[in-house]
């Protein structure tokens, strides 16, 4: 019998994973300006820039850059000098933008922010604050995943090798006493790489039978008719846990102090408004969602992955290192060196001028 419509699409999804997966490397794309950014008459440039090139993810997770962006706090901050953009879609490919100076500053996850500092010697970045904590669930078919055991055997998808997520279901894996190799994912799970984009796709089509990932994708892999058997939280004291940071090229942050405190000033502004203004907040960060990929989330969607997210300027550096503890553990990293990894000194001159407790590096800080 030919192939419907239908089937034709989903066998194309199934064909595609291992390119797109691939695609998930590259440099993201530029994100549309709102109509909030204004830059505000009589405003000048700050450290005499023309721009500074801000990345994040098209991720919930990335709320507090999603509403800097949709409500303009960036751009006020920044005065004359044009607050620009840039998406990701992994951890890894924004390391690779921030080495190459295609940005200057980036909300990112906390492993591609470890392996990024590992890899230059502690010369490519320094973590500068916080953004959120939560928003990462393994949803799975109930259909075939009944119970954590029923896991062993079957085909989970991370969005990217080494990336925070990965770690995370990789480190979740041992800890039930079963085996994988972390570079190919084969094992006693089998663990599929695939972009968030299309990991939706992938389980409709049945090419894989659940996922370890963060907001959006859980909540869209729920609505699909997926089931949260997990919570990452529950795993962590207190049921928190550095899911997303904030990074800046060392050298920019020598050469541009006053553009760094700009860009954190708007940060924590953005955190504040958005914890005051939960509803108006959630709907700023899906504004900016459906600018930058042409798809706002439904509310069956949107509403249970904002509620899971906590977002705050603490960069939870306790949990960072536990983080990296658990990479060396998967194989995926050698024991680092991770002192220095934070400078939080322009970070607690924003906090005490808002009146704010200065927030602490777990002894990870630059001296």
């Amino acid at each position: 019998m030919p192939a419907t419509p239908v089937l034709r699409r989903t066998l194309a999804v199934i064909a595609a994973l291992p390119l797109l997966t691939l695609a998930a490397c590259g440099y993201g794309s530029d994100a549309k300006d709102d109509g909030a950014a204004k830059v505000a008459a009589g405003a000048k440039k700050i450290d005499g820039l023309d721009s500074v090139k801000i990345g994040y993810f098209g991720n919930l997770t990335h709320g507090t850059a999603l509403v800097g962006v949709n409500k303009g706090f960036f751009q006020k901050e920044l005065g004359a000098t044009k607050a620009s953009y840039a998406t990701f879609n992994a951890g890894p490919s924004e390391i690779e933008a921030l080495n190459s100076k295609s940005i200057d500053i980036g909300w990112i996850g906390p492993s591609p922010s470890i392996n990024g500092y590992v890899k230059s010697g502690g010369k490519s970045l320094k973590i500068i604050g916080g953004s959120a904590s939560g928003g990462v669930k393994l949803v799975v078919n109930p259909d075939k995943i009944k119970s954590l055991k029923d896991v062993k055997g079957k085909k989970i998808a991370t969005p990217q090798l080494g990336n925070t997520q990965d770690v995370a279901f990789l480190n979740w894996i041992a800890d039930q006493g079963w085996k994988v190799d972390a570079q190919s994912g084969k094992g006693d799970v089998t663990v599929v790489r695939t972009d968030n984009k299309i990991t939706p796709d992938a389980y409709k089509a049945g090419s894989i039978d659940g996922a370890w990932v963060p907001e959006p994708t859980a909540s869209k892999l729920v609505a699909e008719g997926g089931k949260v058997l997990l919570d990452e939280a529950s795993l962590w004291p207190d049921k928190k846990f550095v899911i997303t940071n904030i990074i800046v090229r060392q050298d920019f942050l020598k050469e541009h102090p006053k553009a760094v405190e700009a860009v954190l000033k708007a940060s924590v502004e953005a955190n504040k408004w958005i914890n005051a203004n939960p509803d108006a907040a959630k709907a700023a960060a899906n504004k900016q969602l459906e600018a930058d990929s042409g798809k706002a989330l439904k509310p069956e969607v949107l509403d249970p992955a904002w509620k899971s997210i906590q977002f705050t300027n603490d960069p939870l550096a306790a949990t960072l290192n536990t983080e990296a503890e658990h990479a060396v553990k998967a194989g995926l990293l050698k024991k680092p060196d991770l002192n220095g990894i934070y400078d939080l000194t322009i970070l607690n001159k924003v906090l005490k001028a808002d009146g704010e407790s200065p927030l602490d590096a777990a002894g990870l800080g630059t001296s």
